[in-house]
């Protein structure tokens, strides 16, 4: 739910302007539009606004943020649910707590008050970003949730820092800078993005499981980032061998999934499910049904290719719970015609237009009157769905197997990722030094996008090429990563380490989630992702995340009673909108696209790429001597140089703070 921004000074004499808090507010009023709130604190430098999403407490005058504490001395702004709140409310209740809502978020400053930040966070469960800001120590603390599910940004400025859940947030504030970074630019076209990073000069997220302390001593402010949690797999030595009882685990599985489902129905709104053919959306599906004992809403999106359409799964699912289903059916003219308004809500480029896809089943989502729905996002994370964790389990964590085994294993995974190639998996092996250094091997995951670097780099503009000649993007993603958490783990669970501090924080949850979902008001709770269900996640023997060569063995098990039997035995296949190259009328909207934001012109105007390589990339693109692995990184390549104009256009040529203003005063949105 929600939006948040703020303005923190050097000087606490300096006030920030109320209507620039109004301004960034009303330019995330996709986030919010059941209201805004804004609160400055007299002779303190600092202010909060926020738009609201009504979701729990629907009394809008009532829940209105951003809340104060009743003695003044904190101030807090809040995106997101806290789960399990009502339990924490009657505990802080009985020890003397004086609620003045009946919304989650106010639980926050009541723990704070009582045990400091340190003590609050374990407390909190669920997806959330906030601001609190403590008088008393003259400092601003900005929290994100433990996987990354909501977005928080910040940046400083020659007065102090500004913050907001998103990029254009930020942007709406004159002072901020709007313009890339060499090396946040290379990242956009390769995909893969340095965990913290934009793609903009001075711009950063607070990163998964973190929080930056901003603190003011005379008109100066320090910034900390400090960890309060991550994802800490055992020491391989510690786990049991191949021979354990895997019921337990089986079981566990369950209890926690089905716990954490019950929680994330909590809502003083209906609650739908996003489904798709996967055992994953399928299971919160079942669950949902089960513990609400009626029907639910569930929405399908349908693409017109049989190669990646998922329908006839979820058809069937749907009928076996009983569910409300909807489809909603994408041809080829849908995905590039909405191309560059999804990119004005992700602001980063995207390699499919599956991003484009969730952006119009939000937008359906949102026309039948729901704002929250379920989804299956954060299984494969946790159960090693994905192809490249089969991969990297062949090559690192299965050296043990006899040679007849490994051959099964190579033909199973050649025949089963075809698709994939060239996205998902690298078309070649390629090896990063920075990654074998810190972990041994360079993960499967990060392959495809690091092996683009060679295609990327002829691509930028020169001024641009010259300030990466030396840049490695391989050794800085790898510098972020922490080495104890990598140290003396199993292959696998180093694998999905990495796709967790990367794909999963930088595209799963922000193009392909909250940024496309929030884009039309509604807020996606991904229920694998509970940190409980995670916490035990991580404690499950590898050979029962993939046994054999089936993935994700543990969730099917302790979920084979809710499934289809056709969905039980399927192999991962993974949601993907089908590439430009498979449909002729698709790759024609891909070049009716590159005439606008392609053209010479265009190119030499944002001074971001070399307009000669563009036009060689086209030309391979269309030649018939390219090989199908090629044409879908070519695919990716093109989505992400279109991305990377159209990211220029709406945030550097735009005048944001202007279109913020503009907006506001639409909405109705002033300072008092």
């Amino acid at each position: 739910m929600c939006g948040i921004a703020g303005i923190f000074n050097q000087r606490a004499a300096q006030q920030p302007d109320a209507q620039t808090l109004v301004n960034m507010a009303a330019i995330m009023h996709h986030r919010g539009p059941d209201g805004f709130g804004y609160q400055i604190i007299d002779d303190a430098g600092i202010g909060f606004s926020h738009a609201r999403l009504s979701i729990i407490d629907l009394n809008e005058e009532r829940a209105r943020q951003p809340f104060r504490s009743d003695d003044g001395q904190l101030l807090l702004a809040h995106n997101g649910e806290f789960y399990d709140f009502k339990r924490i409310r009657a505990d802080l209740t009985a020890q003397g707590a004086r609620f003045r809502t009946k919304s989650d978020s106010e639980i926050v400053m009541h723990l704070y008050q009582r045990g400091g930040l340190a003590e609050t966070l374990p407390h909190l469960r669920g997806e959330f970003a906030f601001a609190l800001y403590d008088k008393a120590e003259d400092s601003l603390y900005l929290v994100r949730d433990r996987f990354g599910i909501k977005p928080l940004y910040y940046t400083e400025t020659a007065d102090g820092v500004v913050f907001g859940s998103e990029l254009k947030v930020l942007f709406a504030h004159p002072a901020v800078r709007r313009e890339f970074s060499s090396e946040g630019l290379y990242h956009q076209l390769i995909q893969v993005m340095v965990p913290g990073s934009t793609a903009f000069a001075g711009v950063h997220q607070v990163p998964p499981g973190h929080v930056v302390k901003i603190s003011r001593s005379k008109e100066t402010l320090t910034l900390h980032s400090e960890k309060y949690w991550d994802v800490d797999f055992p020491l391989e030595h510690t786990y049991p061998g191949d021979d354990v009882d895997e019921q337990p685990y089986i079981d566990g599985v369950r209890e926690h999934l089905l716990e954490a489902v019950q929680h994330r129905l909590t809502a003083d709104v209906p609650v739908g499910c996003y489904l798709s053919g996967g055992i994953d959306s399928c299971a919160i599906l079942g669950l949902s049904a089960a513990a609400t004992q009626t029907s639910v809403k569930a929405f399908t999106i349908g693409f017109d290719s049989d190669q990646y359409d998922e329908t006839p799964i979820a058809k069937e699912m749907a009928e076996a719970t009983g569910a409300d289903h909807e489809i909603m059916r994408l041809n080829a003219d849908d995905l590039y015609d909405h191309f560059v308004k999804t990119i004005w809500h992700t602001e980063r480029t995207i390699y499919n237009t599956l991003g484009v896809a969730k952006y119009l089943m939000s937008q359906r989502v949102h026309e039948v009157d729901y704002k929250v729905v379920l989804t299956g996002e954060g299984s494969d994370e946790l159960f090693a769905g994905y192809p490249a964790f089969r991969k990297d389990m062949f090559l690192h964590g299965l050296d043990h197997l006899p040679e007849n085994e490994r051959k099964e294993w190579q033909a199973l995974l050649e025949q089963n990722n075809k698709l994939f190639k060239g996205a998902m998996l690298a078309r070649e092996e390629y090896v990063s030094p920075a990654f074998n250094a810190k972990m041994g091997f360079t993960p499967s995951c990060v392959q495809p996008w690091l092996s683009c670097s060679s295609v990327a780099l002829p691509l930028l503009a020169e001024s641009h090429r010259e300030a990466v000649k030396e840049y490695d993007p391989g050794a800085a993603i790898a510098a972020t990563l922490d080495e104890d958490m990598l140290a003396g783990r199993h292959p696998l669970d180093r694998a999905q380490y990495v796709w967790i501090k990367t794909m999963l924080e930088g595209q799963i949850l922000t193009w392909g989630g909250d940024r496309v979902d929030m884009a039309n008001s509604m807020e996606a709770r991904p229920a694998f992702l509970d940190h409980h269900l995670a916490e035990y996640a991580f404690q499950i023997p590898p050979h029962l995340r993939i046994k054999g060569n089936k993935e994700k063995y543990v969730l099917r098990e302790a979920m084979k009673g809710l499934l289809p039997e056709t969905l039980y035995k399927r192999e991962k296949f993974a949601f993907m909108a089908p590439p430009a190259h498979t449909d002729p009328k698709k790759w024609q909207a891909v070049v009716k696209l590159a005439d606008q934001y392609l053209s010479a012109e265009a190119v030499a105007e944002a001074g971001l790429l070399d307009f000669a390589e563009v036009q060689r990339t086209f030309a391979k693109h269309e030649s018939d001597e390219v090989s199908l692995d090629e044409k879908v990184q070519l695919d990716a390549v093109i989505n992400h140089m279109l991305g990377v104009q159209i990211l220029h256009h709406h945030f550097v040529k735009t005048d944001v703070p202007k279109l913020a203003a503009t907006r506001a005063n639409e909405l109705g949105w002033h300072a008092s």
